[in-house]
């Protein structure tokens, strides 16, 4: 789960890239500047959904997905293969959780859990957790990272885009792709980490839509101290 979760995070976060190269894209800038100008735009987003797909040759498959305002407002949904759900709503300073059953079974070896978790656990955001507690930030700081260069241009959904695709020293075995929209707002579409033993697909959508984020009604909440 924590490798799961730290992928994630860096594909996530890894958008302006040092670095240049010249491509088949068309456009004269560099692989750096493409993602410079994406990242920029994505920092300046109100709202977007984030879905990912994260497949390793020995953990099985987990996805997650993500509505946020890449502040403190978010809701997020992550499935494992074995059946493990957890759902988050944060809200400032406070989450609310639900885990099913599976999940508690699992991941909080609690064997004794036999009935489906129809109530939302309210507990305070723990700004140390740094993710270690397996919830999500809302936050998706378009960070930079690698070594940039430009690829084909392609097509994301019915998006035209340049690839760009990038490596890293910190990690050896893997390569990033990522696709920048080269129709209207330059927003980063997807991003793709491949390695011999792991893929993970980050899609965005959703951009600067209505954001419908709120509480559980008060009668689905247990609150941490009761």
């Amino acid at each position: 789960m924590a490798t799961v979760r730290t992928i994630a995070l860096c594909l996530l976060a890894g958008t302006a890239l040092a670095g240049c190269g010249a491509g088949g894209a068309g456009d004269d800038r560099s692989a750096g500047d493409l993602l410079d100008e994406a990242n920029a735009t994505m920092r300046k987003l109100d709202s977007v959904t984030v879905d990912i797909t994260n497949r390793t040759t020995s953990g099985g498959t987990v996805t997650s997905h993500l509505v946020t305002d890449l502040d403190g407002r978010c809701r997020s949904r992550t499935t494992w293969s074995g059946g493990g759900v957890l759902e988050q709503i944060r809200l400032g300073t406070t989450d609310y959780v639900r885990p099913n059953r599976a999940y508690l079974q699992k991941w909080k070896k609690k064997p004794g859990v036999t009935g489906e978790q129809k109530l939302w656990v309210k507990t305070p955001v723990d700004p140390a957790s740094s993710g270690s507690d397996g919830l999500t930030s809302c936050e998706r700081p378009f960070d930079s990272f690698g070594t940039a260069e430009k690829g084909d241009s392609t097509r994301v959904g019915d998006t035209k885009a340049v690839e760009v695709i990038v490596t890293d020293k910190a990690d050896k075995e893997g390569t990033y792709t990522f696709y920048i929209a080269e129709e209207g707002e330059p927003y980063l579409l997807k991003t793709v980490y491949e390695s011999a033993a792991q893929r993970t697909t980050t899609s965005f959508s959703g951009f600067d839509e209505p954001l419908d984020v709120r509480a559980p009604k008060p009668g689905e909440v247990l609150s941490a101290g009761d």
